[in-house]
């Protein structure tokens, strides 16, 4: 399987913001943000010149697949899976994205980063609708739950959770979470607005569409 080695802190650097790819240190005064808020590489000091329109779309396009933590090959087939429903492509792209199982996991606060959440799906720690599954990019639909499997919830590592996910009071509106099973309810998909995304997802749709 393909794997981004790109160091995370370069594309944060890349894309001029913090993209919290690192979780939790990205709050911290470690972060590279906070220390080198400059492109990376010899000439990243310099004022740069202004992007054209391939290059914003272009743009866009890097800054999304780095937030999700996704290669082209399946960022594209994101793009095909979509391209030809009802709706606004664009919003619908970033549907696809946020309905993603390790995303899911990453919103509910079972991972401090969607590459954490990744790993722990991977490992077999999470089950939708009761059944393991090891797909991070696997479409979560809405009814269905998601959450730690019953058979690793006696880890430490959830154990330490347990306190911080009662008292989190932020959950994104389109899911509901239950502390006593561990799992969370989908009930929406999710709009634009609730994923909060900084990234014109319509003129990545330019972008394929040239």
């Amino acid at each position: 399987m393909a794997r981004d080695t790109e160091a995370k802190c370069r594309k944060c650097r890349r894309a001029a913001e913090k993209l919290f790819l690192k979780g939790d240190r990205c709050g911290t005064p470690k972060c590279a943000m906070t220390r080198r808020a400059y492109a990376p590489g010899v000439h990243g000091k310099k004022p740069g010149r202004g992007l054209s329109e391939y290059g914003l779309q272009l743009a866009a396009k890097q800054k999304l697949k780095r937030v999700y933590g996704i290669l082209e090959k399946q960022f594209r087939k994101h793009f095909d899976d979509i391209k030809h429903k009802k709706g606004i492509t664009g919003d619908l792209l970033l549907a696809r994205l946020e309905m993603r199982l390790d995303n899911v996991v990453y919103r509910i606060g079972l991972a401090s980063s969607r590459s954490q959440a990744r790993q722990l799906v991977n490992h077999g720690l999470i089950v939708v609708d009761g059944k393991k599954v090891t797909i991070p990019s696997y479409e979560i639909k809405v009814g269905q739950t998601a959450g730690i499997n019953p058979n690793k919830a006696g880890k430490n590592y959830f154990k330490n959770l347990e306190q911080m996910l009662k008292n989190k009071n932020d959950f994104p509106s389109w899911l509901t979470y239950d502390n006593a099973s561990g799992q969370a309810k989908i009930t929406a998909v999710p709009n634009k607005d609730e994923i909060g995304v900084n990234v014109d997802a319509q003129i990545i749709v330019e972008y394929y569409s040239r």
